[in-house]
């Protein structure tokens, strides 16, 4: 009897044990949706006069980065920067074709390692969808030729799609107009903007939404887990979307940029003309660092840009409502990211391709499966988003990284260990964002070579200050000199 009980009991405590083991974790699926020319105009950013209902509710449920800043603001470059997680050693960094350069035209043991290529080889099935890189449907080819076979991401992708529609390509969609014309294929001669009687497939990016849908339905059916990346074009020029999204906006009570001058003690060197908004032929002004633009027309444009991220807005909502659809939502993580912000107005300049606040500071939010809403007021550089994705994914990363996982700030905002700077590079400076100042030193001959901006009691970066502060410019130098990986000479 003595042995039957202790059989049985030892049969329970098995049981036990086997039933009390922890189930294997399926790995988190990624949902990472990036948007072209994306500042935080939205109202979780505290723009109350923006429509931005889907995205202010994913922020509400996500790790909110309220001061994340871009390393590089131009398309390419920002994004080059993003998939490998490196900061700029040389000026081909800072260009558009980064990702050419460095990745589509090198052989593979030369090329630097996408995050997208280490998910891939940890198993996971990766698709992209629009534009991830820089080209607009990740092959590489120029604005007026076919589509090539060459893929810009090579080693990255099990799938790399767009639907282009009535545009044929990727280029003429980033472009396009309702009707199906493109800034390309009109020489120029267009406005800089549109408000399209059509529905939401009636502009690229409406075509985008539809098969990213369609493509989280299969990928449901995959026996991996999947990354699914997904760019949208705008607002990025043109500011083109359909007229239902211009109409919820009444354009005399949009606001003007709050400061449009050139900041004091500045140069024009540090700032640009707007040539990317003036190369559209028909557009009512030309606005410049010697002319600013008419309140009139400056309404108009930032009204064109409002519509546009309104109209972004509603075709990620699809996208989340599908993945709760789908009943992915709980095991997957979602990030939307900006790739760089955009001046409208501010600093008498209308586009990107600067090192002040407007051009750099852009969307971050990355919601977790499972974890509550937070506001994270740190600072952080896109750099940091690569080994992020690698922490919360389990996938250890082989790369050399420049940039620091967010999964600890994550789990406490308020963390004091967090590095808390962020590092731009463009017009020949080198930027250094901390929470109170903006530091650039630029490599130029005109002066002024170094310009700061305090943040905690001039927000619009009216005034540099280095010459009033030498004793904050000398404290701070240590830190930016961190950033400065050589990438310009004196």
């Amino acid at each position: 009897m003595r042995n039957l009980i202790h059989v049985l009991f030892f049969a329970l405590v098995v049981s036990f044990s086997f039933s009390c083991k922890e189930e294997p974790r399926t790995p988190p699926n990624i949902l990472f949706i990036a948007v072209d020319d994306l500042r935080p105009e939205l109202g979780c950013y505290g723009k109350s006069y923006v429509h931005s209902p889907n995205l202010d509710q994913l922020a509400a449920e996500s790790s909110l980065f309220e001061n994340h800043y871009v390393t590089v603001p131009t398309c390419g470059a920002s994004r080059y920067n993003l998939i490998t997680g490196q900061l700029p050693k040389n000026p081909g960094d800072l260009s558009n074709q980064a990702s050419v350069s460095n990745i589509a035209n090198k052989p593979a043991g030369e090329r630097p390692t996408t995050f997208m290529q280490e998910l891939k080889q940890n198993g996971y099935y990766t698709v992209g969808i629009g534009k991830i890189s820089h080209h607009p449907d990740g092959y590489v080819y120029g604005y007026h030729e076919p589509k090539s076979d060459k893929i810009e991401l090579p080693g990255s992708w099990d799938e790399m799609l767009l639907k282009a529609g009535k545009w044929g390509t990727g280029h003429n969609a980033f472009f396009g107009y309702a009707d199906g014309t493109n800034r390309n294929g009109m020489a120029k001669e267009v406005k800089p903007y549109e408000a399209g009687e059509v529905g939401d497939d009636g502009y690229p990016d409406g075509l985008t939404a539809e098969l990213a849908i369609e493509k989280l339905k299969s990928l449901k059916q995959q026996d991996k887990p999947f990354f699914l990346g997904v760019g949208f074009f705008k607002p990025h020029l043109p500011f083109t979307a359909p007229k239902g999204y211009w109409d919820l906006y009444d354009e005399e009570n949009i606001p003007l940029a709050p400061f449009a001058e050139i900041p004091e003690n500045s140069s024009k060197a540090s700032l640009q003309n707007s040539g990317e908004l003036n190369q559209y032929k028909l557009g009512e002004e030309k606005p410049h660092l010697d002319r600013v633009a008419s309140d009139a027309y400056a309404r108009k444009l930032r009204h064109g840009y409002l519509a546009a991220v309104s109209y972004i807005d509603a075709q990620i909502g699809k996208l989340l409502d599908e993945l709760e659809e789908q009943e992915l939502a709980e095991n997957t993580i979602v990030v939307v990211w900006g790739d760089h912000g955009w001046h409208l107005g501010d600093q008498k300049t209308w586009g990107k391709h600067t090192v002040f606040d407007n051009a750099l500071h852009s969307v971050l939010m990355i919601k977790r499966p499972g974890e509550s809403g937070q506001r994270i007021s740190q600072v952080v550089s896109t750099t940091d988003i690569y080994p992020t994705i690698m922490e919360l994914t389990n996938v250890p990363s082989q790369a050399t990284l420049d940039g620091e996982s967010m999964v600890s700030l994550m789990e406490n905002p308020a963390a004091k260990h967090w590095r808390n700077t962020a590092y731009s590079y463009f017009r020949r400076g080198i930027s250094l964002r901390t929470p109170q100042y903006r530091l650039t030193k630029y490599f130029r001959d005109q002066p002024p070579a170094m310009e700061l901006y305090n943040h905690q009691n001039d927000p619009y970066e009216s005034k540099n200050v280095a010459n009033e502060k030498p004793k904050v410019v000398k404290q701070l130098m240590p830190i930016w000199k961190k950033g400065n990986t050589g990438i310009f000479k004196e």
